[in-house]
């Protein structure tokens, strides 16, 4: 029989990745048990004032206020809350100053999605009417209601939740990154379309060097050939079989370029984006350092570093996404779920469909589809697997949807035993169950010589 796993729905999917929160493996915050919370607060929280309603078990409103954002508002509010020391929270966000306000002061914080919570609004109000203390209201009502089977908000511990923050971060800088990049391209694209012939990927720092060297085709033509070659020696660019049409592109630069105004506007532009992007570099230099210096000294780094084809830049961003508690995820469909890997079915009479996943962790998303084509490289059931889904008629990005719910199914494992990755125990497991990959593998097996 074939390992592969059935996608199901699990209790964690109406988590995204606002709420989907990692559990620290030590000094875990000790929550009540939902009996003995008496009343319930609806959060609605904004950049400079927060709405909150508190109602009791029956759905009377004994508090109702709003504060603003800021010592005094957040004194006020403890005021308000000290005669309920049994309260539990419910707010559209699971990060933020205001979480973090209440994670300080104690408060039991139930993340709602926002999907949710909008469906719970109207519930409450039909009509359409939609205020601030409304919104807080139908919270507390749903918490009140509903609560008992959500999950409570636990807080990271210092080094993961600094090492996941450190990796969303530098993911928000490498975006910014890629946006100065384009908006650089088509700058040289209107007046300098040698450089853009002579060098392929602008995101490497030689190429923004080249346009503060040579800014203008006219200015490259003057600096000459010696300037040129010393210049593709000193970034180390110099090879037989490009060195000569790069050479052929700057001689003819002036040939096929902007006019005179275009050159001298966008010129400046280009510049100055090069110079933001060279400084922008320094920065994720940084980042990267500070993160894998974190990801050593985490107590997982064994764990999670022993993936195949996660190197030094995925294993950080796993870790901190995902965690290494045992009890986060239940069961590997839980982690599926909000990884995104795992498709929503709407399943009505004789009406069965299936669909991607939007409502999940998009940062963990995003970097299972990573894992999983990195993974291609090194391992080859992943490559085999991969390929047959392929020739199922599954697009790139599904195939590499199933290979990354594949993975997480080893991965959850991996948490659960805190055993680091084994390809030859995983090629023993493939086998006692039968795997249909590793039949494939042995069938394009080429047959000795």
């Amino acid at each position: 029989m074939s390992e592969r796993t059935t996608a199901c729905e699990a209790p964690s999917i109406r988590m995204t990745t606002d709420s989907a929160a990692v559990r620290a493996t030590k000094g875990k915050k000790i929550m009540k048990p939902w009996i003995e919370i008496t009343h319930y607060a609806g959060f609605d929280w904004a950049r400079d004032h927060h709405d909150v309603v508190i109602v009791d078990r029956q759905g009377q409103i004994v508090a109702d206020l709003r504060f603003d954002h800021s010592l005094a508002g957040w004194q006020q509010f403890r005021d308000q809350v000290k005669p309920y020391p049994a309260l539990a929270v419910a707010l559209e966000t699971s990060q933020g100053a205001a979480v973090d306000q209440l994670l300080q002061q104690a408060c039991q914080v139930y993340p709602v999605n926002p999907l949710s919570a909008k469906s719970y609004r109207e519930r409450k109000v039909p009509s359409g009417n939609k205020t601030d203390r409304v919104d807080a209201w139908s919270l507390a009502e749903a918490l009140r209601l509903d609560g008992q089977q959500w999950q409570a908000l636990q807080p990271l511990d210092p080094l993961t939740q600094q090492l996941q923050l450190l990796c969303r971060d530098e993911i928000s800088l490498i975006e910014q990154r890629t946006a100065l990049v384009n908006q650089l391209q088509q700058a040289l694209v209107e007046y300098y379309p040698a450089a853009l012939q002579a060098f392929d990927d602008w995101t490497q720092p030689f190429c923004w060097d080249f346009v503060l060297q040579f800014p203008t085709p006219d200015q490259l033509a003057v600096a000459g050939r010696r300037r040129w070659e010393k210049f593709l020696h000193a970034h180390k660019l110099w090879r037989p079989e490009t060195a000569a049409k790069r050479l052929e592109i700057f001689q003819t630069a002036r040939q096929f370029c902007g006019s005179a105004a275009v050159t001298s506007a966008k010129s400046l532009l280009a510049l100055s984006l090069a110079k933001l992007l060279k400084a922008l570099q320094l920065q994720l230099d940084q980042y990267r350092l500070q993160i894998e210096a974190l990801f050593k000294q985490h107590p997982d780094h064994d764990l999670f570093g022993s993936l195949p084809g996660v190197a030094q830049t995925l294993a950080p961003r796993l870790l901190g996404e995902i965690g290494g508690d045992p009890q986060r995820f239940a069961d590997p469909q839980a982690l599926q779920c909000i990884a995104g890997t795992a498709p929503v079915s709407f399943q009505s009479g004789q009406i069965h469909r299936v669909r991607v996943r939007y409502q999940c962790n998009k940062i963990l998303r995003h970097t299972i589809h990573l894992w999983a084509q990195c993974c291609l490289r090194v391992c080859p059931w992943a490559e085999v697997y991969y390929r047959q889904k392929r020739a199922e008629g599954k697009s790139h990005a599904c195939a590499l949807r199933c290979l990354g719910q594949r993975l997480l199914k080893i991965l959850w494992k991996m948490i659960q035993t805190r055993q680091p990755y084994d390809a030859d125990l995983h090629a023993r497991h493939q086998k006692q169950h039968g795997s249909w990959v590793l039949t494939l593998m042995k069938n394009n097996a080429k047959p000795a010589q």
